[in-house]
């Protein structure tokens, strides 16, 4: 258990590093680049990676489906949302709000048991959990500074 909420709390901060990353690119070279160059160079590393650490057995997908080949796309989605929101909205703004989606749409599936996860009841303390995530990005956002057009 200790180990996994280290991996969380390390990927949660990488993934806020590559948000400032993205959206300075993004500033020089556009959407469309950035996302390119995000993933391009993500699917190189772990390429590498993979070969290093696992060979040849990395390519061994027996018994996935086939739709789940469709997750770089949504890699895609993912890259230009969270850059444009970022533009948008700021860092801290866009990606509280993702991580208020992403947490979200994870509750609504683990509930329903979609897309091949253990159905997970839904409890009250977990709305509530929720709602006070909410709560706190509009408390955040409602008492910040007002600064510039990004707010607007």
């Amino acid at each position: 258990m200790i180990s996994g909420l280290i991996m969380a709390l390390i990927a949660g901060s990488l993934v806020g590093l590559q948000n400032i990353f993205n959206s300075k690119v993004n500033e020089h070279a556009g959407s469309w680049a950035t996302t390119t160059l995000v993933l391009g160079m993500g699917f190189s590393a772990s390429l590498t990676i993979g070969l290093i650490f696992t060979g040849k057995q990395m390519f061994s997908f027996q018994n996935m489906q086939p739709w789940y080949w469709i997750s770089g796309l949504i890699g895609v989605g993912v890259v230009i949302c969270l850059v444009q929101g970022i533009r948008l909205l700021g860092p801290t703004f866009a990606v509280s709000i993702v991580l208020i989606s992403q947490l979200g749409f994870a509750l609504l599936w683990d509930s329903l048991g979609w897309l091949g996860l253990d159905k997970v009841p839904f409890t009250f303390n977990q709305l509530i959990g929720v709602l006070v995530i909410v709560g706190g990005i509009l408390v955040f956002k409602l008492s910040g500074r007002e600064t510039g057009s990004r707010l607007k």
